[in-house]
């Protein structure tokens, strides 16, 4: 078992999941058996809480923002899934902005945003990117389910970075694979307290989705790709010389991650 992570900036333009697409098309041909994590589209979840903020505070342009966040997805879809099977596609999509749009009229009346509804309004970035591109698989003859992580990743209820249940996770996860006979596309990033109420395990948490998965079913391996190809010797946005450091132990990588290191989520 192998466990795959695309971020953002992987699944974030319709040229860059036809790439993830090759990339899943290629494992599955070669025999191996995966299960692929996906983050949010690039952008959309710093979007999502700016939306909510704007709710919060009365300002009711956020339904503009709203709405292009929507057309962003639509646009997605096109460009993705063959005209004469868009249809469905765009019927899931338009039911999860519905359900957003419920919650943020709920968010502007009451003038108030908790850590609680904040996560189940992140939440929707992840479901949104996941639902695209499992039918964008279906579409293209790949045997995939949406998988969401809500259902296997248990947590507490401390709302933007919940501590996970790794006992009640484990089993569950165990379990659903048992049964799972397609290609589970995951939603990274999400989990869910004793009594079912979404929650988040903080900025990054695709990157710690994949893990505990991997963890969970003692996978081989489990593969972060991303758009730089390693960790470097510095964020090369800032230092323009920086450039990959060609191997690195486990401690070493987590000591540069727990030093502010972007590329891999800390815990």
């Amino acid at each position: 078992m192998k466990v795959l992570k695309f971020g953002g900036t992987s699944v974030g333009s319709v040229e860059s999941i036809k790439q993830v697409i090759q990339i899943l098309e290629k494992n599955l041909t070669e025999g191996e058996r995966i299960a692929v994590v996906f983050s949010a589209m690039g952008g959309a979840t710093n979007r999502l809480i700016e939306i909510g903020r704007m709710a919060a505070a009365g300002n009711q342009e956020y339904f503009e923002l709203l709405k292009a966040v929507e057309e962003r997805h639509f646009a997605t879809i096109r460009g993705l899934i063959n005209v004469k099977q868009q249809s469905s596609t765009f019927a899931n999509v338009k039911g999860l902005f519905n359900e957003l749009e419920d919650i943020l009229r709920g968010v502007s009346l009451i003038r108030e945003l908790t850590a609680r509804t904040m996560d189940l309004i992140m939440s929707f970035g992840e479901r949104l990117s996941t639902t695209i591109i499992t039918e964008t698989l279906k579409n293209k003859g790949v045997n995939a389910e949406f998988c969401d992580s809500r259902k296997l990743i248990h947590t507490n209820s401390h709302f933007g970075m919940a501590d996970v249940n790794f006992e009640l996770t484990n089993r569950h996860i165990l379990e659903h694979f048992a049964k799972a006979s397609a290609l589970q596309c995951i939603t990274g990033f999400i989990g869910s307290n004793a009594e079912g109420i979404t929650t988040t395990l903080g900025r990054g948490g695709s990157d710690y989705t994949a893990s505990i998965i991997g963890a969970a079913l003692d996978a081989q391996v489990i593969e972060i790709w991303t758009d730089v190809d390693g960790m470097m010797t510095a964020d090369p946005r800032k230092v323009t010389n920086a450039f990959t450091i060609p191997s690195i132990s486990y401690a070493e990588a987590m000591e540069l991650s727990h030093f502010g290191a972007k590329v891999i989520y800390p815990p």
